[in-house]
């Protein structure tokens, strides 16, 4: 609880806007279902609740809206039409799909020059990592975010130690709030990296947390806008946690390309495993059934009703399981469109 000898003197205008919530959420002021659906589901979760949600909006809105659905079975070809067109696109869209993956993939092969050349960038940027973090780099993408993020708390204490005895009372109100914002960050983050394993979408998701763009403004800022206060050794220290905070971008952006490249080849998997049931079912519809196969009706919902709006949502799993995967895909983009300290939109932050 802060005290009144902790509260800022009158001459210090604490309406700077120096520290942000320790989650993209929190910053985003979204709500906790959309962050869900969007990012933090299991794909196939997200999936399965599209799935269910066009089965449920089918049967309703065939039960409800005219005409009525049995006597036009029986008098026309709606079944035919409806799954022969879903078979076609089962085949293209798969196609497509897949297509379009082995296209991303294609960018890690090349001649033995260009992967060459991939390599000594890599160890460049190891070899640069472990200057600054005093030890190898894990080979674990967790646990090298995790040292990364250690790196930049560290320093936000260094420099919070080292301006202390500046006689600024703005200066010192400025440092404390951003510099505990920077720590309470790094320990959020952390405890997020803490045991996620790559592969899933934990890793990225508290990367994603850690606004290293906006702190590394505010060190800017800092030294810019009080820069008759600031010696030497206080610069110093500012553009070592600066430093920190700019090798934090590169290497999330490495793990996000190799997130995208491990989801499009699992999203291709998915879909080609739900594409034979979509084939085998969209067949089965066209050759078998027609209007009188499954007569009667519950609760006033014909059982044909039932039959058609189950059918039609397993030959849409395809495209559901692509729409699963895409929304998280270019949520994480849109979001992570500058790599340097660009704020596209305020809640980006």
């Amino acid at each position: 609880m802060s005290t009144e000898a902790d509260s800022p003197g009158p001459n210090v205008d604490t309406d700077i806007d120096v520290s942000t919530a320790n989650t993209m959420r929190e910053r985003a002021n979204e709500s906790r279902l959309k962050i869900w659906l969007l990012l933090a589901a299991n794909r196939l979760s997200v999936t399965a609740v599209l799935a269910l949600a066009v089965f449920v909006l089918f049967v309703v809105a065939v039960t409800i809206l005219p005409p009525a659905l049995v006597p036009q079975l029986r008098s026309g070809d709606s079944i035919e039409t409806m799954f022969s067109a879903m078979l076609g696109a089962i085949i293209t869209g798969v196609t497509l799909v897949v297509t379009i993956g082995q296209l991303v993939l294609s960018q890690e092969n090349g001649p033995l020059g260009e992967q060459r050349e991939r390599m000594e960038n890599s160890m460049d940027f190891r070899d640069y990592a472990e200057e600054l973090i005093g030890a190898p780099s894990p080979a674990d993408p967790s646990a090298f975010l995790r040292e990364l993020v250690d790196v930049a708390e560290q320093r936000a204490n260094a420099v919070r130690d080292g301006l202390s005895d500046i006689d600024s009372d703005q200066l010192q109100w400025e440092v404390n709030e951003f510099t505990e914002s920077v720590i309470g960050n790094s320990e959020t983050v952390r405890e997020q990296l803490e045991g996620a394993k790559f592969g899933s979408f934990d890793v990225l998701f508290a990367a994603l947390n850690y606004n290293y763009g906006w702190k590394i403004y505010q060190v800017e800022r800092l030294a810019h806008e009080h820069e008759e206060d600031l010696g030497e050794p206080e610069n110093t220290r500012l553009n070592e946690l600066k430093t920190a905070l700019s090798l934090f971008g590169p290497a999330r952006e490495h793990v996000k390309t190799l997130y995208f490249e491990w989801a499009l080849v699992s999203l291709s998997q998915m879909i080609l495993y739900a594409a034979i049931p979509a084939l085998v079912v969209a067949g089965v519809m066209l050759m078998t059934v027609e209007g009188s196969t499954l007569p009667g009706t519950t609760f006033g919902i014909a059982h044909m009703t039932v039959v058609i709006g189950a059918a039609f949502t397993v030959t849409l799993l395809p495209f559901l399981l692509f729409t699963s995967y895409v929304l998280r895909i270019v949520t994480i983009a849109k979001r992570t469109l500058a790599i340097e300290p660009l704020i596209l939109r305020d809640s980006q932050r």
